[in-house]
């Protein structure tokens, strides 16, 4: 269990064994969880699975040298055995095993009650034992029975992931989640798998389930939604910031991927988050 108070989090694209739930308390941003791209905000609570890629991207204003801005959010880290390798599993616990078996794909808990921000302040305070830990089997409890939540990354891509999970998938997915904002060609991450460019484009399709180029302007799109929402910034601005050369190519890529043009889904879809998994895909 951990509180982050930094004045910005780490860029760090990663998956762990435990799960992980997540209370953002301060600061806004982008939060990338398989391949859901949607923005963050405080009193946000999200659960991560086990193994499933995610990170926390704070907006550049964090990142100015003389920002006196600060990112704050507790994490709590636990595996699903941790009580037992039987006790989840067990018939008293059926909720909490299915929350935890959703939890594969990300969870954003949509208007969670109060008191569980309220519970994962004091435990954070709490010391090891045995109040904590049934204090925090009721917060599960309580989560596993709301049923206003959205699940994040999509079933292709968690399905994809464990089977083909190798330390080149997961290189080429960190580098084009950190630097997708760049100009970043199919030879680049060919060439930091030290493979050539015929070889990288097969592997990653296989592996994927879609073409190197595809799953690129997925994770732009995907961003530029995000922008496209927060309506901070015109279209010209967020196709620069997505990585994108040129108005004509971003609004072609747009219109391929999202099956409507910017304007049209600012229109359509003002009041809600972009999640990859409401895009038209024919994993081209």
């Amino acid at each position: 269990m951990t509180h982050h108070k930094e004045s910005h989090f780490l860029k760090v694209w990663h998956y762990h064994p435990e799960l992980e739930l997540v209370l953002s308390m301060r600061s806004t941003g982008t939060r990338f969880v398989g391949d859901s791209i949607m923005k963050f905000n405080p009193g946000d609570v999200v659960l991560i699975g086990k193994n499933l890629p995610h990170m926390w991207l704070n907006d550049d204003a964090y990142f100015k040298e003389n920002s006196n801005l600060i990112a704050e959010d507790i994490v709590i880290h636990f595996k699903k055995e941790f009580l037992g390798v039987d006790f989840i599993e067990s018939k008293e616990m059926n909720h909490i095993f299915g929350l935890i078996n959703k939890a594969r794909y990300g969870i954003k808990f949509i208007e969670p009650p109060l008191d569980v921000s309220k519970t994962i302040k004091k435990l954070c305070k709490m010391p090891v034992g045995f109040k904590r830990t049934i204090k925090f089997l009721r917060l599960l409890n309580k989560l596993s029975k709301h049923s206003n939540y959205v699940l994040l990354s999509s079933k292709d891509f968690v399905t994809n992931f464990k089977k083909n999970q190798n330390e080149k998938l997961d290189k080429a997915y960190e580098f084009i989640i950190k630097n997708f904002q760049e100009n970043i060609e199919l030879e680049d991450v060919a060439n930091l798998l030290n493979m050539n460019p015929s070889a990288f484009s097969r592997f990653f399709k296989r592996a994927s389930l879609k073409t190197f180029s595809r799953y690129l302007n997925e994770v732009r799109i995907s961003y530029a939604c995000r922008m496209l929402l927060d309506g901070k910034q015109n279209i010209a601005d967020i196709c620069y910031r997505s990585g994108y050369n040129t108005i004509s190519n971003f609004n072609r890529q747009f219109k391929t991927v999202v099956d409507m043009s910017p304007t049209e889904y600012i229109s359509q879809y003002k009041d809600r988050d972009m999640n990859p998994n409401d895009f038209n895909k024919n994993n081209g």
